[in-house]
C-alpha cells in the first residue's frame, strides 16, 4: 500500500482535437521544468502506451497513466500516489477534452475532462488556430463552458501565421475572458514521427533528445512559463492508499526490445513494487527468455514491422517454446501475433513465427480495431483466476485469418456489444489483441 499524502499541484494539457500540437507543448513543458530545477511528475490521461516513455525522456521520472474508465478509484489513486516527492504534475490528455466512451466504466467515462477534475488540475487548452482568428476563442469558450466545474488554466495559441494572426486570435480570447498563456508560430520541423499507431516509439526516434531540447527552447520563447507554474493547482486532497496490480509470477521474463515495448508502466511497477524479478530480454536480438523464470510475458509492439528478423530468430523461439513445456507464456497484440503460426506483413509476405498457437494475422489485409475492452476469463491467465473481470483496451491494424484455439476469454466493446478477437489458449500458452489494464475493483 501507498502512504497517504497531500496531491501535488497540476496541469491538464489538452486540445480540442488530436493533431493539434499538444503532445509538442507536453515535452517541451516538461523539460522546461524540468531545467527550471522543479521536480516533474508527468501522466498520460487515458490508455495510450507510446507516450509515457517519451515523457520519461522530456524530465526523467516515469510517467504512468491515470484512465476513468478503466481504472477504479483504488487504482487510480495507488497511480496519482507516484506523484511522491514531484512539484508538480502535468498530464497529457488523450484526443480532444471530452472525449471519452458512451458507457461507464470502473470509474467514469475516459475523459480528459474526468482525469483533470477528479485530480482538481486545470486544463491548458492547445488551440489550433490555423484558418481562423477570432473564431477560434468561440470554440475554446465553448470547451470552458461544456462543463463549468472543469478548473480551466487558459489557452495556449498554436500554428500562429504571422504578428498579425496573434493579434486577431489573442483579441477573441481576450473577449470570451480567456487567458492566453503563450503563441507557439507554425514550425513543420516540430512535428514528431508517426506510423500507423500514432507517434513512432521513443526508443526508436533518430535523436530525442535534440528534438525535446528544441521543443523546451520553442516554449521559452514563446510561453508564460511563470504563469504556467502559478496556474498549476491540485484538490489538497491526500492521494494514495490504494495498490498497484499485482504480479502474474514471481520471476517474470519480459520481453523489451523494437518488436515488444507496449507494457503500460503501471503493471510493471505493480510487479515490482511486489517484490517481483522482470527479466528483460531481447527476441529481436535473439535472446531466449531468462531460464528461471516463472512466466514469460511478450507485451505489445511492432512484429509486423520486424518480422523477418523474428522469424530468424531461432535461439529465442527455442527458448520460449522450451518455457511453454512446464510454464506459462502470455503475449498480448503483437506478443499475440508473435506466438501465433503465421504473420503476413503489409506485402503480402509469410513469415514463421513462434507457433505454439495456431494463429494466423495478417497486416496486409489492414483493419482498424480499437477500443476499450471488458473481459471474462474462461481459463486462468495474466495471474487471474477463471471468471475475473478484467479491463484493457485493443488498438491494431492486423487481421486474423486463423484462430483455430480455444477462446480465452468473452470480450465485449465498453458499450458491451461482442468483440470476435477472444484471445487464445493452447496448453501452457496464451494470447490476447487487448492490453490489460487492471481487474475489476468490484471482485475484491
Amino acid at each position: 500500500m501507498t502512504d497517504p499524502q497531500n496531491a501535488p499541484v497540476g496541469l491538464m494539457i489538452s486540445a480540442p482535437s488530436s493533431g493539434t500540437g499538444k503532445t509538442t507543448v507536453m515535452l517541451g513543458l516538461l523539460r522546461a521544468l524540468s531545467e527550471d530545477g522543479l521536480e516533474v511528475q508527468p501522466y498520460k490521461s487515458g490508455p495510450d502506451y507510446i507516450d509515457p516513455a517519451f515523457h520519461r525522456a522530456a524530465c526523467g521520472r516515469a510517467s504512468f497513466n491515470l484512465d476513468t474508465w478503466a481504472m477504479g478509484p483504488q487504482l487510480l489513486g495507488a497511480v496519482a500516489g507516484k506523484s511522491a516527492g514531484a512539484d508538480i504534475c502535468v498530464a497529457e490528455g488523450s484526443m480532444g477534452l471530452y472525449d471519452g466512451v458512451a458507457t461507464a466504466g470502473q470509474s467514469g467515462f475516459g475523459s480528459s475532462a474526468e482525469t483533470a477534475l477528479r485530480m482538481g488540475w486545470p486544463v491548458v487548452l492547445v488551440v489550433d488556430v490555423s484558418g481562423q482568428a477570432q473564431s477560434a476563442a468561440a470554440a475554446a469558450l465553448g470547451f470552458r463552458m461544456y462543463n463549468p466545474d472543469v478548473p480551466f488554466a487558459g489557452v495556449i495559441l498554436n500554428r500562429v501565421a504571422s504578428p498579425r494572426h496573434e493579434r486577431l486570435a489573442r483579441l477573441g480570447m481576450e473577449q470570451a475572458g480567456l487567458t492566453v498563456l503563450g503563441a507557439l508560430p507554425r514550425r513543420g520541423d516540430l512535428t514528431l514521427p508517426e506510423r500507423h499507431l500514432g507517434l513512432i516509439q521513443a526508443v526508436e526516434h533518430p535523436d530525442l533528445e535534440a528534438a525535446i531540447v528544441g521543443y523546451a527552447e520553442f516554449l521559452r520563447a514563446h510561453v508564460d512559463l511563470e504563469a504556467i507554474k502559478q496556474a498549476a493547482r491540485s484538490k489538497g486532497q491526500p492521494l494514495g492508499g490504494g495498490a498497484l496490480p499485482q504480479p502474474p509470477a514471481q520471476r517474470i521474463a519480459l520481453a523489451q526490445d523494437a518488436a515488444f515495448s507496449f507494457a503500460y508502466p503501471h503493471l510493471v511497477e505493480g510487479w515490482r513494487a511486489a517484490g517481483a524479478e522482470v527479466l528483460p530480454f531481447s527476441p529481436l536480438a535473439d535472446e531466449a527468455p531468462d531460464a528461471q523464470a516463472d512466466l514469460v510475458w511478450l507485451p505489445g509492439g511492432y512484429p509486423e514491422l520486424h518480422a523477418g528478423r523474428l522469424a530468424d530468430a531461432d535461439v529465442f523461439r527455442a527458448g520460449v517454446r522450451k518455457h511453454a513445456e512446464t510454464r506459462p507464456v502470455h503475449g498480448e497484440c503483437g506478443g499475440y501475433m508473435a506466438l501465433g503460426e503465421t504473420l503476413i506483413d503489409k506485402e503480402g509476405v509469410s513469415h514463421r513465427m513462434v507457433g505454439l498457437l495456431g494463429l494466423v494475422t495478417s497486416y496486409e489485409k489492414r483493419k482498424l480495431h480499437l477500443g476499450y475492452r471488458r473481459v471474462n476469463l474462461l481459463a486462468p491467465a495474466l495471474g487471474y483466476d477463471v471468471g475475473a473481470q478484467l479491463f484493457g483496451h485493443e488498438f491494431h491494424y492486423s487481421t486474423i485469418l486463423e484462430q483455430p484455439d480455444l477462446p480465452l476469454a468473452e470480450v465485449t466493446d465498453a458499450d458491451r456489444n461482442a468483440v470476435v478477437e477472444t484471445g487464445s489458449r493452447r496448453g501452457n500458452v496464451t494470447g490476447t489483441f487487448f492490453h490489460l489494464i487492471t481487474a475489476d475493483e468490484g471482485q475484491a
